[in-house]
């Protein structure tokens, strides 16, 4: 049974739903809710609104609390195992025989290590992201996707939406809903991150440069000193370099500037790595003596399964060609639109060297839920959603003192169920807002 946070009177009202949609793309673009049109992807004359839902949906206020509490945790989690060369090195031995970029990155990361540390100072933005996994009893468990660590993107747009639902809702004329729209701002939180990251710098000039890594490529080589440019340097990446780029991703990392991420923290943030902190015993080594720690962080994990080369991914394989519709195959990358289901799984698999790409996941069986998808130039109708919630964190160590670690907000994306993968940017999914029962 699909769930909705407004009555059935309102979800099926046709001359109602065509009147709060005008309202809800008006507020949107007054909220600053904007984008780029496809049709003109480079002009900023002609905007639309960013696709968003009509209405919030429902997420339990329980498991909305439970992960929220976690995420300081997983920041911590994700800078020990940033810092750990031994555990990122066995972790990753089989990926990076086969996924070039994977060994890419880790070539960069063992070339760091090997040299004098340029940079005490490590920021770490990343982002959650879960699924409600509905279990036969009816109850559902919080299970984690996975964190991204570098394509941490919309906190600034998701501190937008909140008001946007809350006007909806009291045009609708539910004002006591719209009360149980919460107060979000990750902007703030991540931004707060990045200015203290700047402060610990110790730069009293606030110069900021915005480089893409192609201009980096054209205007500086391997011998220039990127902090050079300004008197304060924090690099932030945005989804993935291109392959063109690798020298100055390590002239990145040599330098004095402020990371964020850095090279270790990015390979923290892969999915060989989330399987393998699954297995017995793995997260007791980054929390010793820490059980409640353990517990909480493990409660999370959903079912994660090695392909590795040997008798355990043997087992993998023959459980995921048996009952491919039960699990997600998925490889070394973050932002959505990566994974493989159903009998492609079976397609993949038929290449056994290369196996090692990927690890094996459970698929969650999340509560679905009845909802209007609104994208500029696509038909709205009622449709059955999926949803998925984000947490934002934010971490910054300098040399082995901790001296911030925050969760920074929330993000809930939302697409049709008709869809297996893919997020906002691929044009699947949209903004959402929790409501919280």
């Amino acid at each position: 049974m699909a769930a909705e946070a407004v009555p059935e009177e309102v979800l099926l009202n046709n001359d109602l739903i065509k009147e709060l949609v005008e309202v809800a793309k008006d507020t949107a673009l007054l909220h600053g809710l904007l984008l780029r049109t496809k049709e003109s992807p480079y002009s900023s004359e002609v905007v639309s609104y960013i696709p968003f839902t009509l209405f919030p949906t429902p997420v339990p206020r329980d498991l909305f609390q439970q992960a929220l509490q976690v995420q300081t945790l997983f920041n911590q989690l994700v800078d020990k195992i940033s810092r750990d060369s031994c555990f990122l090195e066995e972790a990753l031995a089989g990926p990076i025989k086969v996924d070039m970029f994977t060994a890419r990155l880790f070539q960069i990361y063992r070339t760091v290590q090997q040299e004098a540390c340029a940079q005490s100072i490590a920021l770490c933005l990343n982002r959650s992201d879960y699924m409600l996994d509905l279990r036969p009893d009816r109850n559902a468990t919080l299970k984690q996707i996975e964190i991204n660590t570098i394509a941490a993107s919309f906190g600034g747009l998701a501190s937008r939406t909140p008001d946007v639902h809350r006007h909806i809702l009291k045009v609708a004329g539910l004002p006591e809903h719209s009360k149980r729209v919460l107060d979000n701002n990750p902007a703030a939180g991540l931004a707060s991150a990045l200015a203290k990251a700047w402060e610990l710098y110790g730069s009293v000039n606030c110069n900021s440069l915005i480089l893409s890594f192609c201009d980096c490529n054209a205007k500086y080589d391997t011998e220039d000193k990127l902090e050079s440019v300004s008197p304060s340097v924090e690099v932030c990446f945005c989804g993935s370099l291109c392959m063109q780029s690798w020298e100055v991703r390590l002239m990145m990392e040599r330098s004095q500037a402020v990371k964020c991420p850095d090279i270790g923290t990015q390979l923290a943030g892969t999915k060989k790595v989330q399987q393998v902190l699954a297995q017995p015993g793995v997260l007791e080594r980054f929390f010793p003596n820490e059980p409640e720690a353990v517990a909480r962080i493990r409660a999370t994990f959903a079912g994660l399964y090695t392909m590795d080369i040997g008798e355990e991914g043997d087992r993998t394989v023959a459980m995921a060609l048996a009952n491919p519709e039960k699990f997600v195959l998925k490889p070394q990358r973050e932002g959505g639109g990566n994974n493989i289901y159903g009998e492609e799984i079976c397609r993949v698999l038929q290449e056994k060297s290369e196996r090692v790409a990927y690890i094996l996941m459970d698929k969650v069986n999340p509560q679905p839920s009845r909802n209007y998808l609104l994208r500029h130039g696509s038909p709205v109708k009622l449709a059955t959603c999926l949803s998925e919630l984000g947490i934002f964190g934010a971490h910054i160590r300098q040399g082995t003192d901790v001296v911030w670690n925050q969760c920074a907000g929330h993000l809930l994306r939302t697409k049709s169920a008709e869809y297996a993968d893919g997020g906002v940017a691929v044009g699947v999914a949209v903004l959402d807002n929790p409501f919280l029962v």
